[in-house]
């Protein structure tokens, strides 16, 4: 699966909002997933607000490096092998990327739509099977 130059446009165009709106986006995020499967939330040790601020991080760097995303498959796969060791399941990817998804939809608004989601499914997709697919090997 690729990506193209306007599904790269359109992700770090939409993110930008969350980049502004972190601590608001992080909360938003963080309530959903756990709305949407309690049973995560003891995966989560420590403050919610401080992971909240890692994730937008990790998630910043990979969107920055979308058009050389060859650069950060190696830091994506030590990521997958870190959430396995943290028992994260394969399952709990798509109940990311629904929390996720909502968050952006909510956030964005009227500036959320299927392009804009259709890129966004696409980005997880690939970065989330890239995860799974090293911690399965691992």
């Amino acid at each position: 699966m690729n990506l193209t130059a306007r599904q790269i446009e359109l992700v770090e165009n939409s993110w930008d909002f969350v980049i502004l709106n972190t601590k608001e986006a992080g909360e938003i995020f963080y309530g959903r997933l756990f709305t949407l499967d309690p049973s995560l939330r003891p995966l989560f040790k420590g403050d919610i607000q401080a992971q909240a601020e890692r994730l937008i991080a990790m998630i910043s760097f990979a969107v920055h490096k979308l058009n050389t995303i060859s650069e950060i498959v190696a830091d994506v796969k030590s990521l997958g092998v870190r959430h396995k060791n943290y028992n994260v399941k394969p399952e709990h990817y798509s109940t990311v990327a629904e929390a996720l998804l909502w968050t952006l939809e909510k956030g964005l608004g009227s500036q959320w739509t299927d392009e804009t989601k259709t890129a966004w499914i696409t980005v997880y997709t690939i970065l989330s099977k890239t995860m799974i697919d090293a911690a399965n090997e691992a």
